[in-house]
Formats: structure tokens, C-alpha cells, sequence
């Protein structure tokens, strides 16, 4: 990982992210065929890659005349650091509906589910 966290990612680097994360290690080629569905150009897709690189979410190593494209760190990690990012500019009385949205639009397993219960008590036992 670079020696400071990556900059923030945009909608765009978003779904970029989520398709090499998706893939482990991707050529370009592969992220501009799997993101198609964008209905992207080829040279959209260039572009958001190489600014990944830019931010510190990508490596990049030349292989031939393409690249081969690696993240520099797993989802969770990075997708922690975008919700903190939010949460810092959540005003005071709005983290309960924003968090409850997020258990609404999420599917989550029975053990996930025990899990947020477990953090909720033991977050009520502190008082707060």
C-alpha cells in the first residue's frame, strides 16, 4: 500500500474498483470488456484506470503493450475509509436513519445479523 491512504474514489473509480477487485488481477482489456455494462468507451475505462494508479488504489505493471492491473488493498479496507469519509460529514441526529438505510438495502446473513446485534449492545452497554 502507498505510503499514505488513497485518495477518495469517485461513483465512476467505484465501479472500476469492484470489477478488479471482482477479478483479482486484470489486464485492461478485461476491465474494459466487463465494463461494458457501463456502456463505457475503451478509452473511459483507460482513463479511470490510470487515475486509479494516480490515487494509490491500483498498481500497474507493464506487460507487453497492455497492463496488468492489481488492487492495492481488499474492498473492506477501502470501503471503510469512503463510509468514515461520510461519516464525518454526517450532521449530528443523522447516523441512526443512515445506518438503518444501510441494514435496509443490505442482504445479510443470519450470523451478520447477530453480529450488528452483538455491537449494538455491547454499544448501549457503554452509555452512548
Amino acid at each position: 500500500m502507498a505510503e499514505s491512504e488513497p485518495d477518495a474514489l469517485s461513483r465512476a473509480e467505484l465501479k472500476v474498483m469492484k470489477l478488479v477487485w471482482r477479478l483479482g488481477r486484470a489486464a485492461a482489456r478485461d476491465v474494459i470488456v466487463a465494463a461494458a455494462e457501463f456502456g463505457w468507451q475503451p478509452s473511459t475505462v483507460k482513463t479511470l484506470l490510470r487515475r486509479l494508479v494516480e490515487k494509490g488504489h491500483l498498481e500497474a505493471t507493464r506487460v507487453g503493450n497492455s497492463f496488468l492491473y492489481v488492487p492495492v488493498e481488499q474492498p473492506v479496507p477501502a470501503l471503510r475509509r469512503a463510509l468514515d469519509t461520510l461519516f464525518e460529514h454526517v450532521h449530528d441526529g443523522l447516523t441512526a436513519p443512515l445506518l438503518a438505510h444501510l441494514v435496509k438495502k443490505s442482504r445479510l446473513s443470519d450470523d451478520e445479523l447477530t453480529e450488528l446485534r452483538r455491537l449494538i449492545d455491547a454499544k448501549k452497554g457503554r452509555g452512548r
